[in-house]
């Protein structure tokens, strides 16, 4: 069965046919071409998917395209500026050398950007704590952390 949804993805109308079972991440991915968004577990454990829907961080892969409806998408590929400057925590992932093979940054940038605009302070407690759905095979995590603190304060936050 075919549904309609109209949503805003990084800041562009979409209307678009989906079939009832597609997942927010294939519709992404497939339909919109943005590859950012990466399938690592499809059980929401790695936290690859992560995109920011209305603002808060979702797990793309566990949700349905048609539950996105009217609602506004942003992916990593939304986060720069048209000239190309990277959004500040992009860039405080780039300088604290907070990735490695990369396959984990984009979901791992989205949620750090919920969670540095939601929340007060972004100790590294709380940052550890806030990115444990998140999985980073190649890191440790430190320069993650230390990205995720830059760019909040990059941020101003």
């Amino acid at each position: 069965m075919s549904i309609s949804i109209s949503v805003q993805v990084n800041g562009r109308s979409v209307s678009a046919h989906v079939n009832a079972a597609t997942n927010l991440v294939d519709f992404l991915r497939e339909s919109q071409r943005l590859t950012g968004t990466h399938v690592g577990c499809d059980t929401a454990q790695c936290g690859a998917c992560t995109v920011l829907l209305d603002g808060r961080a979702v797990k793309a892969c566990n949700m349905l395209a048609a539950q996105a409806d009217g609602c506004s998408i942003t992916t990593i590929e939304g986060l720069a500026a048209e000239d190309g400057t990277l959004h500040p925590m992009q860039a405080a992932f780039r300088d604290c050398h907070g990735l490695q093979c990369g396959f984990c940054t984009p979901g791992m940038v989205m949620s750090a950007i919920d969670l540095v605009t939601h929340h007060d302070h972004a100790s590294e407690h709380r940052i550890r704590e806030h990115l444990e759905g998140n999985f980073c095979r190649c890191t440790g995590y430190q320069n993650i952390v230390r990205a995720v603190q830059q760019g909040a304060q990059a941020m101003g936050l």
